[in-house]
């Protein structure tokens, strides 16, 4: 084990879990005791930095509402493509991006892994379909990089076709810059350690044991050569028309709340002026009556 003792293993996993619910029920749940029993002083501790960090996230969420309504009214075509190991909390960020957010404007693609036709398209062909048009903002989910990290350890392709990503990324990725998309490549860094300490806490958790896939467990025992991989890929694709940045994410919080700050930092928006809304007067009819819903179609008040 890696891990240096049982306490601290289940502070890590128990900390997983916690993080997995929503914010507002995680801070209601966490305020009414669950640390009694556990040294004061670090309970406290402990208390004011979740108050630190959801004081700050829904702070950052007021800018990510600014940000799309600028991004509305510009036309402006936004893509943050999300890399990193397994487990190093991509997901985590992303959602957080995406929650307050209006899912026409922001959309987050996931694509599977390629069908036997894909495989035969150019290899940045079913990317390109899910790019943004004006007004929109696209977060991936893992992207065509997966040819640099995934396909390339697994055996998934050849070195020619390695080394014709290599050659052909930078082009690409010039070719959508010029076209007017600004493109944000974020790498999620994660310790050993700590990629061990997710990996058990899914093991043990009922509701994320469907994150864990044959290939997760396996991208663990290959550790190194996705190390290896990482460094090439970062060397190689880290141009200036859109360069590579880091983000330490041991600490999920502090990952998350450091990504959001730094892509905010990254656009130059402003809040735009909203008009005024008025509800306005429901018209009636003197006519108008309700038909009875019948009862059976009701869903059951089981709460």
């Amino acid at each position: 084990m890696l891990l240096n003792g049982n306490d601290d293993l289940m502070r890590r996993l128990s900390d997983d879990l916690m993080d997995g619910y929503d914010e507002e029920l995680e801070m209601e749940i966490e305020d009414r005791g669950l640390d009694d029993g556990a040294d004061p002083q670090a309970a406290a501790q402990r208390k004011e930095a979740r108050r630190v960090y959801f004081r700050e996230l829904f702070r950052l969420q007021a800018e990510l509402v600014k940000l799309q309504d600028w991004v509305v009214s510009t036309g402006h075509k936004l893509v943050v493509v999300f890399e990193g190991r397994d487990a190093a909390g991509k997901g985590g960020v992303i959602k957080r991006i995406t929650q307050r957010l209006n899912p026409r404007v922001c959309r987050v693609v996931a694509l599977p892994a390629p069908n036997d036709r894909e495989r035969t398209q150019w290899y940045f062909q079913r990317y390109v379909t899910h790019l943004p048009a004006g007004g929109e903002i696209v977060l991936f989910d893992r992207s065509w990089y997966n040819r640099a990290g995934v396909e390339r350890v697994m055996g998934f392709c050849d070195d020619e076709q390695l080394e014709s990503f290599f050659r052909t990324v930078p082009e690409f990725e010039k070719m959508l810059v010029h076209s007017g998309i600004q493109l944000v490549k974020y790498w999620f860094s994660i310790s050993d350690e700590e990629q061990e300490a997710r990996f058990l806490g899914r093991i043990h958790d009922p509701l994320k044991q469907w994150k864990l896939s044959p290939m997760d467990l396996e991208s663990r025992r290959r550790w190194e050569l996705y190390t290896k991989a990482k460094e090439e890929m970062l060397a190689r694709t880290n141009i200036p028309e859109s360069p590579w940045w880091v983000v330490p994410a041991d600490d999920k919080k502090t990952a998350r709340l450091n990504c959001i700050h730094h892509l905010l930092s990254l656009i130059p928006y402003h809040e735009v002026e909203r008009p005024g809304i008025t509800l306005p007067e429901r018209i009636r009819h003197e006519g108008y009556r309700r038909h009875q819903v019948p009862g059976e179609i009701y869903v059951p008040q089981i709460y």
